[in-house]
């Protein structure tokens, strides 16, 4: 459409139009694009919030679909703009605005990259506790767009709880502020965490507002190996049951330590069915009776092996390797759906049970390694080859696994958020009527349904 890109390069100047075939297939998907795939019209790379606006404002006045997006490193099919128009990419709006190490909070632009933003507040002592696996290339606003989590969520929680405050603009091209930079505020709705999860829907996230935490002045890395997968399972309840509850605790499968021992020197026996791999932090002290009480459990429930990383810079290569791991996987096989269904911390053992089931019974291989600390345990269904009969039978795991966890009392997403990818399936764990409000809120921020539409619901707006 030479002609939206002509008027959108009159609001903020050719350079940051895009509007070439090739550019835009680069924006035609997330990184689910076995999944969904669907070239947009024109992209924009705004650099400031003025700039957002104007986009927003056109788009609203002349009807155009409008799809934000961060890295494109999602795995929902979020940010795919399934019906054309225009997506705006806020990887310019890069700057971190300001780091208050008195007040303990930074307020940064949307574009910002995680894995800088965690090495800028580190050097001021500083810990923002959210680490998605793909943090060295997800932005902050995609973070908060789908309230992202990682390792860390054991013991810190996910970026919702990081949140203090919003810059958006709304889709008629209007810029509010939601909350502000107080760790206590209650001022009517809180507009800062329905936007927050709100996977672009409602609006344009440009700023955010977080809060930060005192860097913890020492980190241990424990490694547990365990007989069997259930051992595993049920060793991840009784550790947080103790009440030590470690910074991270990944539960990795023989599968995945093979993986990864193609990067981790030494390499983890493969002696066991699977693996827990821990990091604590705190106090010298309090590392070192957390490791103590952990290897104390864990010899008690029959472990085969607890090994208590004392050198950094050898845990570090077991922490790359487990980031590496979705990409480690990929370099073997053709493709690997991952799913991110969470239960009830104490639901692990059953719902690891449950997938062994689903897996037998369907014969397709589904792995698990994730933030079993969590209960985001991720179970991922492999494909070595793509046919009709494994996506078929992909399909049906994915359906199973959700049911599975439901079942348990969990959710249908831990972090990763519903996107296109689950939005069939939301109905299933909120009901008719929940979905009907969400509309309508949906409905009294975006009258035109133009922000992202065919998001979070079936049949979306």
């Amino acid at each position: 459409m030479k002609g939206l890109a002509t008027d959108l390069a009159r609001l903020v100047s050719g350079v940051r139009v895009r509007a070439d075939t090739e550019d835009l297939f680069s924006y035609s998907s997330d990184a689910t694009r076995y999944f969904v795939s669907h070239m947009p019209d024109a992209v924009v790379l705004p650099d400031t919030t003025e700039q957002v606006s104007k986009v927003v404002r056109y788009a609203f006045d002349h009807d155009i679909p409008l799809t934000p997006r961060g890295a494109g490193s999602g795995l929902s099919a979020g940010c795919t703009p399934i019906r054309g128009g225009i997506v705006l990419d806020m990887k310019r709006m890069r700057r971190i605005v300001d780091i208050n190490r008195g007040n303990m909070t930074a307020t940064v632009e949307a574009g910002v990259v995680l894995s800088a933003f965690h090495r800028a507040v580190e050097k001021q002592r500083l810990f923002y506790p959210p680490d998605p696996q793909s943090m060295d290339v997800c932005t902050i606003g995609g973070n908060v767009a789908t309230q992202a989590g990682g390792p860390h969520g054991v013991k810190y929680g996910t970026t919702k709880n990081y949140v203090l405050g919003l810059e958006v603009v709304l889709p008629d091209g209007e810029v509010i502020n939601t909350g502000g930079v107080c760790v206590k505020q209650s001022t009517g709705y809180d507009l800062t965490h329905l936007l927050t999860g709100s996977e672009g829907t409602l609006g344009v996230i440009t700023r955010a507002n977080l809060r930060l935490l005192p860097l913890p002045p020492s980190h241990r890395t424990v490694v547990v190996i365990c007989k069997t997968v259930d051992q595993a399972a049920e060793m991840v309840s009784e550790i947080i049951a103790a009440g030590t509850v470690p910074a991270r605790l990944e539960y990795l499968p023989q599968g995945a330590i093979a993986l990864m021992n193609q990067f981790i020197s030494p390499p983890l026996t493969m002696d066991g069915q699977a693996c827990l791999l821990m990091d604590i932090d705190g106090s010298k002290t309090q590392i070192e009776e957390d490791s103590s009480e952990i290897r104390a459990l864990s010899n008690s429930m029959g472990a085969m092996d607890v090994r208590v990383i004392e050198d950094e810079k050898e845990a570090e290569t077991y922490w790359k390797a487990r980031r590496n791991l979705h990409s480690s996987i990929l370099a073997v096989f053709r493709r690997a759906i991952v799913e991110d269904v969470t239960v009830p911390r104490n639901r692990i053992p059953e719902f690891v049970r449950a997938v062994q089931d689903i897996s037998a019974s369907l014969g397709t291989f589904i792995g698990m390694g994730g933030h079993a600390g969590d209960g985001n345990v991720h179970p991922n269904i492999i494909l070595d080859e793509i046919t009709e009969e494994t996506e078929k039978k992909a399909q049906v795991a994915v359906e199973r696994i959700i049911r599975a966890g439901l079942e348990l009392g969990g959710t249908i997403s831990g972090e990763h958020g519903i996107g296109l990818h689950k939005a069939r399936f939301l109905a299933w764990e909120l009901g008719e009527a929940q979905i009907e409000l969400l509309k309508r809120v949906k409905a009294a921020f975006d009258p035109k349904g133009i922000m992202n539409p065919g998001k979070i619901w079936e049949h979306g707006g």
